[in-house]
């Protein structure tokens, strides 16, 4: 239950701030470049929906398994070494989320106290760095999620994403055995 709040929390709030961010660029472009104006804020703003947008894709790139990795070599170890691996990279992650709450909550509370405010956002800067801890914290959920499915067997490792067999599974798909083209099929790796 847990897991599909934050699901569906997740991807609503990247939906929404990818919106945000495009809508906003594209209102200061088109302010700029015909009614030779803008909006002074946009650009800082933008820049503080991007971090946003990254902070909370970091912990969904986790969950879809779309984090782009080197484990050629972690391929060619038994299942039980790759675990082992595998265990190692998600201690190592929970280790950088750690660090991530840890820095974050204290650049939170130091600009709180400090009252300070964007230079030019009408926002104040504890709000904007809000993100670190909470980033950190989908990010060390995500990862304690994939560390208990190595524990309990249900994966291997850490899933990384596989562009190198996506293309070759692709390129098997869109031939049929006549030798006629057929349209390519998308799969999408859920947890």
């Amino acid at each position: 239950m847990i897991s599909t709040v934050v699901n569906r929390l997740e991807e609503g709030i990247i939906a929404l701030l990818l919106a945000a961010m495009t809508t906003l660029t594209f209102i200061n472009v088109v302010m700029r470049y015909i009614f030779n104006s803008g909006l002074t804020w946009a650009l800082e703003t933008t820049e503080f929906i991007f971090a946003w947008l990254i902070l909370f894709g970091m912990s969904y790139g986790v969950k879809i398994g779309s984090h782009i990795g080197v484990d050629a070599l972690v391929r060619l170890f038994p299942n039980k070494v790759q675990r082992a691996i595998g265990l190692l990279v998600v201690c190592s992650g929970l280790l950088y989320s750690y660090w991530l709450i840890r820095g974050g909550w204290e650049l939170v509370t130091f600009n709180h106290m400090l009252e300070m405010e964007a230079e030019d956002s009408p926002v104040m800067l504890w709000f904007v760095y809000l993100i670190m801890p909470v980033g950190g914290a989908l990010l060390a959920f995500r990862l304690a999620q994939v560390g208990w499915r190595i524990i309990t067997g249900q994966q291997t490792g850490f899933n990384l994403a596989d562009e190198a067999r996506e293309a070759i599974d692709q390129l098997a798909h869109t031939n049929t055995p006549d030798g006629e083209n057929a349209a390519p099929t998308n799969k999408q790796q859920t947890p």
